[in-house]
């Protein structure tokens, strides 16, 4: 490509990327969705505009376009953060859309480019948990927890996986854990599992239900 033809279309594409973020800083998230796409018609293997095409389709609640842009995104060679990147947000759609099968192997292919990106572990172990295969969702939760250990989500859904694994003593270990620096979800936790009242449990049912949140 001669060097003026390729200046060219450089500036064109940082000029479209310059009205794209000035169209989101106002909310104009369509606009900015034309300009990501005429982006790709200039670069069609460009990272950045297919990542934010994806980012903007699924704000826009166009779930499949969202998730046709980071399959193909999946398909581009890039740094190990950026493809794990790429895997874990493929996955969380897939995940909000039910399909959790193909959502954890999502997440699994983020894990094998980052293994120390903790919310891919997250997003694993809702699937397991949603398969109902507890203890490999401990060992997902396990790692979530020890990448994240101050964040109370990690710990939230590993009590709930102890008591439906019928191990409430590990589970009071966790709440009394929470209750150091999230009181409020470590209540939380013996309101909705009836702790302290020689209820320890956790109907099976429930612990479906919240997989899905």
């Amino acid at each position: 490509m001669p060097m003026k033809s390729s200046l060219r279309l450089r500036f064109q594409y940082h000029f479209l990327k310059l009205q794209a973020l000035l169209l989101l800083a106002i909310g104009s998230r369509s606009g900015a969705l034309r300009r990501f796409g005429r982006m790709l018609q200039l670069f069609p293997a460009d990272r950045y505009a297919l990542a934010s095409q994806a980012h903007v389709q699924a704000q826009l609640n166009h779930p499949e376009e969202a998730l046709a842009s980071l399959q193909q995104l999946t398909r581009l060679e890039g740094s190990a953060p950026q493809e794990a990147a790429a895997w874990f947000n493929l996955g969380y759609l897939l995940q909000q859309a039910g399909l959790h099968e193909d959502a954890g192997l999502a997440f699994r292919s983020a894990l094998e480019r980052d293994p120390r990106m903790d919310r891919a572990w997250y997003g694993l172990a809702l699937v397991l948990i949603h398969q109902r295969q507890f203890p490999e969702a401990v060992e997902a939760l396990n790692k979530n927890t020890a990448l994240q250990p101050m964040s109370p989500h990690g710990w939230y859904r590993l009590a709930q996986v102890r008591l439906a694994l019928g191990q409430p003593e590990k589970a009071l270990k966790i709440i009394a854990h929470l209750r150091q620096f999230e009181p409020k979800v470590a209540a939380q936790l013996e309101r909705e599992n009836a702790l302290g009242t020689g209820m320890c449990g956790l109907a099976t049912g429930r612990m479906g239900r919240n997989a899905a949140h």
